[in-house]
């Protein structure tokens, strides 16, 4: 593998096509603005880089990246690449990865309007992330110790375990299948609309209007604070450990809950059972709010 050291680039596809290349202690940036400075490039090892120009990741394949600076002038940094690893890297400019497969990501800083689209198999772990349209449409996510802010994420997503992670988001998972998430916080309104095969396990889920229209909805002890008209017109089976504000119109299935201020029942078709359960398990439970 060749290495090259302490040197910029700043010219238009500056090292197009390169194979087996080590690059350390060095950048692209400078007056020329070239882009795709390593298109169309295999196994390519990047430590202690800063990328200031747009374009340098495109259709790569075998990529590491370590101890590295993608700053908001690197736009689309990564796309069309695969067997990708990213560890200890800033990802600061908007689109920095989209249509990749095989990605690994490790103690990264994500700061990126409309990351990671149309992404299959990804992992992310002990990362942070600013987004907008975060995963959309992606595949295969794994993820753990992730602590994210933004709006719209990881709607159309599918097949994806989250683990030990706080999101602080709106309009999550709408429109997810086949999603398990558990020990994590999840903040934001409109949770998971048009959702399929959602679970949620020992979660703690907060904002308004959560879980409407969702098929095979799945919650196992879950906490849900300031939550009001819940799962209106969905499919439900849930466990929940704090009082809800209001439940409205669940469509079928069962809710176990040890107290709710309100339920709203103004559709024939809504079957689903409330059911108020003692917190320690004692004393009768009993339906609420039941349509004839």
């Amino acid at each position: 593998m060749k290495t090259i050291e302490h040197q910029t680039f700043d010219a238009e596809r500056a090292l197009y096509g390169s194979h087996d290349l080590r690059l350390k202690d060095c950048a692209f940036d400078g007056p020329a603005d070239g882009e795709s400075a390593l298109k169309e490039s295999s196994n390519i090892q990047i430590d202690h880089v800063f990328c200031n120009l747009r374009y340098p990741f495109w259709h790569n394949h075998g990529l590491k990246i370590q101890n590295s600076e993608m700053t908001e002038l690197c736009r689309a940094a990564l796309w069309y690449s695969d067997h990708i690893q990213i560890t200890d890297t800033k990802l600061h400019g908007i689109k920095a990865l989209r249509e990749c497969n095989n990605v690994i990501m490790e103690r990264c800083d994500i700061l990126s309007p409309e990351f990671g689209w149309s992404v299959n198999h990804i992992e992310m772990h002990h990362c942070t992330a600013q987004s907008e349209y975060f995963m959309m449409r992606s595949e295969n996510l794994q993820f753990s110790d992730v602590q994210f802010q933004g709006k719209y994420s990881f709607q159309y997503i599918k097949n994806a375990v989250f683990e030990n992670c706080v999101f602080d988001t709106k309009d999550a998972f709408w429109h997810a299948k086949n999603v398990t998430v558990k020990n994590s916080v999840v903040k934001g309104e409109y949770l998971a609309w048009y959702s399929d095969g959602l679970t949620l396990e020992n979660c703690k889920i907060i904002g308004t209007q959560p879980f409407c229209y969702c098929k095979n909805l799945k919650l196992i002890h879950c906490e849900m604070l300031d939550t009001d008209l819940c799962f209106e017109k969905s499919e439900v089976d849930a466990t929940i450990t704090t009082p809800v504000i209001s439940i409205k119109n669940p469509l079928s299935g069962r809710i176990l809950v040890p107290a709710v201020e309100e339920v709203i029942r103004d559709d024939e078709n809504a079957k689903g059972e409330i059911i108020i359960q003692s917190p320690n398990g004692e004393g009768p439970n009993h339906n609420v709010g039941a349509c004839a």
